[in-house]
């Protein structure tokens, strides 16, 4: 019996899948032990020792102001001293709220007990001060003095009292997580080495047929387009198996219908096209007798669009070549700056008859490209004639040539409408256009740039474009040396 894929992660990850609840059950347990040891230490040890530490700021700033209050008479020190007496009650009463151990509890009762002693002490001093009766001051400060000592060392028992309760409790959660990680080391040992034979096992029933696919679809990526892919498990792999020779038949029956297109492109159209350029051409000269003024415009409108026909079939053709891999290139070492200054003044009449400024800066001692020139000028009347064409009237196209590592690197700016960023990466693929929105120009095939992304490719260089919409484009590639 042959096993899907999803049966065979069933059953494997369903051993693992129960043995990860019995581990999870005893982890559940454990944690809520530790959570009950941590919450006591942070919800009761912490906040002590936190409360602690105020109550002992509480009463020294007491012991400050009231001191200040017996020298001075200023109410202000008063009203300091009984802010800090409020907080001190406060934190006194919290702390007793939370203790949970009767020798905190017996430590809180006697800092109680000396604190009334204190506050005794001082109101009687208050007393006498507001009536105007002498006392001995000396004999109140010592008494006062004795008592604060007394629970300063309240506080500091209550803390090491605190601290020591904290320190048993985490020696019991190390013990406990001692056991804890003993267990866990010996099922997480079990669960590794089950996982990894269970991972092995489907990974290679997945991984082999998918290498085996992924070869194929290599050879296919190079036109090697037979079915002969042979798959038996798992059942999906060799259902996707079938139909992945049914694509394979499909594209060699494309590809022969192609090139069979192509050819009969070549053969209908490119003829009757000859024929038509051929009878306009008679017309023109008079075959047929004279011809009025609007007779030779028409003619002169249909000779165009002709040579725009031929020059559409002559592209299509030879794209296909390039994606086949049949275009002939003639490379020969050459200086591109002359093939710049060629298509510039092919450019000349459109860039004046729309006023354009136009820019050419090449920096001398441009190394020496090894190209076909005749392509090359292809991919630059391509680039710098969309600029020109999409340039607004009064506009700005600028080409600049510079040398970078092992290279030339050309780029081709302008001021034109730009192309939004989500088409930046498609406008390279044949049929695909920039949406020009207000443009009044004419669209053309889709062609151009596919075209120039070939020549540039097959000569080992690469071609990009960035444009940000309304702030032009600019289209730049690099050629090796």
């Amino acid at each position: 019996m042959k096993f899907t894929i999803f049966s065979r992660m069933v059953i494997g990850y369903l051993a693992i899948f129960l043995l990860v609840i019995g581990m999870s059950v005893y982890a559940v347990v454990q944690i809520g032990q530790f959570n009950k040891v941590t919450q006591s230490v942070l919800r009761t040890n912490n906040r002590i020792l936190g409360y602690t530490t105020k109550l002992t700021d509480s009463l020294l700033s007491q012991i400050r102001y009231e001191r200040k209050f017996l020298i001075t008479r200023d109410r202000i020190f008063y009203g300091q001293f009984s802010k800090f007496k409020n907080d001190f009650n406060q934190y006194l009463n919290e702390v007793s709220s939370i203790a949970d151990s009767s020798q905190v509890m017996s430590l809180i009762n006697g800092v109680k007990e000396s604190y009334q002693t204190y506050q005794m002490l001082f109101d009687e001093e208050v007393k006498y001060l507001k009536d105007g009766h002498s006392y001995s001051q000396q004999l109140y400060r010592q008494e006062k003095d004795r008592v604060t000592n007394e629970i300063i060392e309240e506080f500091e028992k209550l803390k090491a009292s605190v601290q020591q309760n904290t320190t048993d409790k985490i020696e019991k959660l190390y013990e406990a997580g001692t056991e804890a990680r003993k267990m866990a080391i010996m099922m997480t040992g079990g669960f590794l080495l089950l996982g990894i034979a269970i991972s092995f096992f489907i990974n290679r029933s997945i991984t082999r047929p998918l290498s085996i696919m992924e070869k194929k679809t290599k050879e296919i990526a190079k036109g090697d387009f037979k079915g002969d892919l042979n798959l038996s498990s798992p059942p999906e792999l060799a259902e996707l198996a079938g139909a992945f020779n049914q694509m394979c038949n499909m594209l060699n029956e494309l590809d022969k219908m192609k090139s069979d297109f192509f050819s009969s492109v070549a053969h209908e159209l490119r003829n009757p096209l000859s024929s038509i350029k051929m009878g306009v051409g008679l017309l023109r000269v008079g075959k047929e007798g004279p011809m009025t003024e609007g007779q030779k415009e028409l003619l002169d409108v249909i000779d165009g669009e002709t040579n725009r026909l031929i020059r559409l079939i002559n592209s299509l053709l030879d794209l296909a070549k390039m994606e086949a891999g049949m275009m002939t290139y003639h490379f020969e070492p050459k200086e591109l700056a002359p093939l710049i200054d060629q298509v510039i003044k092919e450019m000349k009449p459109l860039v004046e008859a729309k006023e354009i400024r136009f820019e050419s800066k090449m920096k001398d001692a441009l190394p020496i490209l090894k190209m076909d020139t005749e392509r090359i000028l292809e991919v630059l009347r391509n680039l710098i004639g969309n600029a020109v064409k999409f340039t607004p009237h009064g506009g700005y196209v600028g080409v600049s040539v510079q040398s970078v590592d092992h290279g030339v690197k050309v780029l081709v700016a302008d001021t034109g409408p730009g192309i939004p960023a989500e088409h930046l990466g498609t406008i390279f693929e044949k049929f695909r256009q920039a949406p020009h929105q207000g443009s009044n120009q004419s669209r053309g095939s889709g062609l151009g740039l596919a075209f120039a992304k070939q020549i540039i490719t097959h000569h080992g260089g690469k071609i990009w474009a960035e444009s940000e919409p309304g702030h032009g484009s600019t289209f730049i590639f690099v050629l090796p040396a």
